[in-house]
Parts: C-alpha cells; structure tokens; sequence
C-alpha cells in the first residue's frame, strides 16, 4: 500500500461556504490547503479519534474528529474511493471508517447531543444536522427557547443565521434544563467577551487599514483596536499571516496582519490590517503578567520587560500569541537598492514587494499573491510613456492584476526574479521568436529595453519606406506648393538615410520633398496648437462668473468648519459640509439664494458693459488685419515680378546684359517706391486722415 494518498478538487465546509483546495494522507497526518487563501490545515495522525464516511451534496463526505473535539468535514469523493480510504485509516491510523447516512425524515423534534465542539441533533441514532459550536457568536435563551447566531461568511451564497431550539421543561429540581443547555453551548462557542485586564497595550499607532490611530489591547486569545470612531475584535484564530516590510525611504516599517475572515466595517470588509511605524520610535513595554506566567505561556519567547523599537516589539508580541511566523522580503533588491517596487494599483500609487513565495503589495488596496495560485506574469509596454512598464499577473482562477508606471529600470531585476522562481511568463514565446531582442532583454535592463526601442524604430523606417513608395507620383506637386522655409536644413539631416535610395539626378526632388512633407506635419501641429491655446486662453478682464448659494454659504461658512473639526482633511470637509447645507431649513438656505441671485445680476450688468468695449476691440483688430493682407499681397507681387526679370536678363549678351540690369533695377525701383507710396496712400484714406506729405513725395519721384 502506498505510503500518502492525494486527492484534488476537495472541498471543506467552513461556515456554509465550500472552500476548494487538495488533500492529502500521509502517515504523519492529514493535510489539507485551501486553493484560495493558501491556509494549511495540519492534522496530526496521533489526534485523530474518529472518522466517519457519508453520502453528501457533492458526493461522498469525510468527516474526522479530533480528541480535543475539532470536526473537520471534506466534501468531494467519489463513491469508488472508499474501499481506498478504509484500508489507508486500517493501515495507518489504526481506525474504522465508518459508515454512518444523514436522517431524512424531515421531522423537527428529537435528541440534541453535545460532543467535544460539536452539537449533533439525532433522530433515534440518526443525525439529522451538525453545528459546530466554534460558529456560535451568540447564544441567548428565553422561557423554554434557546436562541443560537452564528458568524457569517462572505464567501457563502447563503448564511445561516440563527437557530431555535425549543426545550421542554423537566420535573427534575434545581435543575434548569435550558440553562444547561445554554452552558454547554457557551462552553464552547466562539464569544469574545472583553473579561480581565490586558496582556500590554499599545497607544495611538497609525493605522493606514482601516485609516486612523488606535490604541491596540493585546488580550490572551483576540486583539482588540480601539478608536476613537470605530473598535474592532479580532480572534487570534483569524490570523492567517504576518508580514514586515521595509518602506522604500528607510525610515518606516509596515507591519501587514492578513485576517481570514475579514474584519467588517457596514459594507467594507478590511483583508488586512496595515500599521506603519517610524524606525526611529522606541518603547519600554511591561507586561501584565508575572515572570512565571511569561515563562510558562510564551516559554522565553517573550520577557516581562523588554525595550527596543516599536515596530519590533508588536511584531514580537503578535508573533508569540498568534504562534505564526513572520514574512519579511526576501533576496529581491531594486534599481534604487531597496526591496521593494514603486507602481501603481487602480489608480493609486503604492509599493509592490517580491517575496519568496508570493508578492505582496502596500497599501491601497493591498494585494496579496502566492507564487502557487499564479497562472502567468506579463512585462506589458507602459500606455503612456516608453520610460515606464505594467507588469501583469494572472492567477489560475482568472483573476488578473496589472501593476503600472513601473521604472524601465527595475525591469532587469524584476525579471531576473520571476525567472529564478519559475514563473510562466506569458510574452517569453514572441521574444524567443525574435532572437536578439530576447537574448538581450534577458542580459541587463539597459540593452534589454535599448534593443526593444530599436525594433521600434526599425518598424517605424519600413512604414515610412513604404508611405514614400506609395506616394511617389502625386506627392510633388502638392509639395512643391509649399515652402517650408527655415526648416530646410533641420528635416535633410533627419531624412539623411534614405537620401541613397533615389537616383543621382533626382536626389534634389527627394531633398526637397521630404523636408516638405515633414515642414507640411509641423507646420499643421503648430497651428493646432494656436487653435488650442486661443480657445484656453480667457480675458483676464472679463467679469468672473458668479457662485452659486452653496459656494457663497461654504467660503462664509468654512473657517468656522475648521474650528469645529480640528485637523479635518479637505476632502473630509467637502464631505462635512455637503451634509449640513442638507441638513439645513429652507429659510437660510432663501437668504444665500437671494445673494447668489444679486450676484447674478451683478455679473451680467458687468457683462454687457464688457461685451460693448470688446466690439470696439474686435473692430479695429479686424481693420489691422485688413492692412496685413494687403502688404502681404503686394510683396507677394514684387517677388513675382522680380523672377521674371531676372530670367529675362540671363538670356541676354554679357554687354546689353550690364544696361539692362542696371535700366532694369532703376524700373524696379521706382516701381517699387510708387508701390509702396499706393499703399501708404490706401492705408491714410481708411485711417480718415489726410497726407499732403505723402502726395508731394509722390510728385517729386514721377518728376524724377
């Protein structure tokens, strides 16, 4: 017979919900590890007492009894297994699995029976239903009832609430049968009752989940948070993990508690409880023990007195109750040298610690991964920028977490750390496919992200390459049309390259059209801009609009908030506010509409006196453009008129070429000055004012 048993797809029934993990038998015990949370049940095979095999909902049950009164109940086998099973318990654990069916009749009275921590209700022999008592939260009794609530589970679809048991009376005297029933009930119920003083408390410690400072109460079996709002209750049973972790500026610690199940809060459910400390605060913690009761609970894990750094001395505490061991970041360092990432999680920034068996990351909202739920990681492009990349998980159950604006680089150790731990990574196969990229990817974080720029711009070169080919025969003369100007020089050199790839004779239509196709693209972005800046741009003289009775209300209404609330944020007295204009009577809320109403009518008094002057403004700015236009247009002509003279003379002998040029320039310029002289002329009759200067000036140069 083989030495362990393995079996998948086993469900525990926790609370009514049905948590899916593995389980294996082994002759040192009973393993079972939740698919979800990672939580290790260990059942040591010299504490099994009993075991009992039964048809359930999902098939076939196990369930087992300890000697100090634990029930554990698997869901999830098959009816062939059995045979399999029996043997294994015969072998092993020297125990018969026994055979015992469920009562259905459906009746409602019979016998209860109190069992280690289990209330069993039985018809004749038969159990009709099972209620672990560690579920009981509750218990309260009336007449001849006894009324039981329970904890509830977020992970079940359906809770159970409460349970009533009536309890007929009985002859005997002096005893009363629903008392006793209530005390055994109690015995073992899971009831925090906050009786005797204290083991050590912690005062004022920033808590950043849930938000606030609280005074910690560190009792023998529950932790107790203490604000000044909101307290909290949390049983050491619940504890799941414990985590220190060094902020990245070296000066804070972050002390992580993951709970299972969560602390409640109305609708919120907090996952973990997260303390941060300063490195440089001390304390001296005394102990509400004797030396002897130290000794004899934490056996020298814990002294009565001791002294050192806060951070050390609660992690020190919580791990002596809670009897876990404390996670602390691994191998892994940073570009920066510390052990931590700098990222984004759903919009807000935190801090992403690589652990040895999981990743962990701080704080809003934290996020704990183990290693083993990971399906695949992803080094996904950053979406904004190319200094940064996302780094992607997803888990086996289809849950995907994406970690944002991650340096470049950290990618080198990021990956080196993934790689070490045997991760899948899901992009590894496309750059396998293309060797030089991934080889170098692989090496350091420089040539990794250098190589993949380079594939970047190569791509990009074939596109352009490609446009070019497409657009060789249209391509000139709408470009031709355009002349870029000082841009010249700037954009040849950038198109250098594939200057070679033309024939010599036509390597001046390629110069000329590629910067002009680049000067076309800036030219438009420049324009663009100026549209977007003219639209955001506001007269600084133009009259503000008026506020509304709430806004009104809440700056007369605002220092006198702050006095009241000490210290409150701003976001916190938005809030605040927002609650007492509602709470407020319709009389006060009249007297500030009735002064945003005057505002309004100041405003629009103010700005039709505005809108009058602007229309004084935009005339005359439109007759100054007028006058542009028409010195653009006369330059324009000049310039024309200027080629075709030039052409003419080039054609000419050398001899009548010197005339020419020189009778010619003499033309140009009393062309030019009578030009000129028109459109002084122009500009003086639209101003409306007169120039008999300007007219003489005209006589003498005709008479020259």
């Amino acid at each position: 017979m083989a030495d362990t048993l393995e079996f998948n797809e086993i469900y525990q029934e926790v609370k009514g919900s049905m948590n899916d993990g593995r389980l294996r038998l082994s002759r040192q015990g009973v393993i079972f590890k939740n698919s979800k949370t990672g939580k290790v049940d260990n059942i040591q095979a010299s504490e099994l007492a009993e075991g009992v095999w039964r048809r359930v909902a999902l098939g076939h049950g196990l369930k087992l009894l300890t000697k100090n009164g634990h029930v554990y109940k698997y869901d999830g086998f098959r009816e062939s297994e059995f045979d399999k099973l029996s043997d294994f318990f015969k072998a092993h654990y020297c125990l018969e699995l026994a055979e015992k069916d469920l009562c259905v009749k459906g009746w409602n009275w019979g016998t209860v029976r109190f069992g280690g921590q289990l209330l069993s209700f039985d018809i004749g022999e038969q159990p009709v239903f099972e209620i672990p008592l560690s579920n009981v939260s509750q218990c309260t009794t009336g007449k001849n009832e006894v009324t039981l609530e329970f904890h509830q589970n977020d992970d079940a679809e359906v809770s159970l609430m409460e349970v009533r048991f009536y309890v007929p009376p009985t002859q005997e005297d002096g005893v009363d049968p629903v008392e006793a029933f209530a005390q055994n009930v109690l015995s073992k119920a899971d009831v925090i009752q906050a009786t005797g003083d204290a083991i050590c408390i912690f005062r004022e410690l920033q808590c950043l989940t849930p938000r606030g400072r609280y005074d910690i109460r560190i009792y023998p079996t529950f932790l107790h948070l203490h604000g000044k709002t909101f307290d909290y209750k949390i049983p050491y049973t619940t504890v799941l993990r414990l985590f220190l972790l060094p902020h990245k500026d070296q000066r804070q610690m972050f002390f992580v508690i993951s709970l299972d199940p969560p602390i409640k809060q109305g609708q919120t459910r907090y996952h973990f409880l997260i303390l941060l400390f300063s490195k440089d605060e001390d304390i001296s913690l005394t102990l509400n023990m004797n030396e002897e009761e130290v000794e004899k609970r934490f056996e020298g894990r814990l002294t009565k007195n001791m002294s050192g750094s806060l951070y050390e001395m609660v992690s020190r505490v919580m791990k002596a109750l809670v009897n876990r061991k404390i996670t602390v970041p691994g191998n892994f360092q940073g570009h920066s040298g510390a052990q931590c990432i700098t990222c984004s999680y759903k919009a807000s920034s935190g801090l992403l610690y690589p652990l040895e068996r999981g990743f962990i990351y701080v704080h809003k909202p934290p996020v704990h991964i183990r290693f083993d739920e990971i399906s695949f990681v992803n080094f996904a492009r950053g979406t904004t920028t190319t200094r940064s990349f996302d780094f992607e998980i997803e888990t086996k159950q289809g849950t995907q977490y994406t970690f944002s604006s991650i340096e470049r680089e950290e990618y080198g150790k990021l990956f080196d750390f993934v790689n070490a731990k045997k991760l899948n990574i899901k992009n590894r196969g496309l750059k396998e496919g293309m060797k030089q990229s991934y080889d170098e990817y692989a090496d350091s974080d420089e040539d990794q992200h250098d190589a993949y720029l380079e594939r970047m711009k190569e791509e990009g070169k074939i596109r352009e390459e490609n446009a070019n080919d497409s657009s060789d025969g249209s391509g000139e003369e709408t470009d031709e049309s355009f002349n870029p100007g000082e841009e010249d020089d700037d954009v040849a050199e950038e198109f250098d390259s594939n200057a070679s790839a033309t024939s010599s004779s036509g390597d001046g239509d390629s110069d000329d059209k590629k910067p002009a196709k680049k000067a076309k693209v800036v030219k438009e972005r420049k324009a663009r801009r100026k549209h977007q800046e003219s639209k955001k741009g506001k007269d600084p003289n133009a009259p503000k609009r008026p506020m509304s009775a709430y806004m009104l209300w809440l700056n007369a209404s605002r220092e006198r908030i702050k006095s009241d609330h000490p210290g409150i944020s701003i976001t916190d007295l938005s809030k605040k506010a927002g609650e007492l204009w509602k709470a407020m009577s319709k009389e006060k809320k009249e007297e500030w509409d009735r002064k945003a109403e005057d505002a309004r009518r100041d405003y629009e008094k103010a700005m039709k006196e505005y809108s009058v002057g602007s229309k004084a403004e935009s005339s005359r700015a439109e007759r100054s453009k007028k006058k542009k236009k028409k010195q653009e247009k006369q330059l324009k002509g000049k310039v024309e008129r200027k080629g075709t003279s030039s052409k003419s003379v080039s054609s000419s002998k050398s001899s009548a070429k010197s005339v020419n040029e020189s009778f010619k320039s003499k033309e140009f310029v009393s062309s030019d000055e009578s030009s000129s002289a028109e459109s002084k002329k122009e500009d003086s009759e639209e101003e409306g004012a007169p120039s008999p200067r300007r007219s003489s000036s005209d006589s003498a140069s005709g008479s020259d």
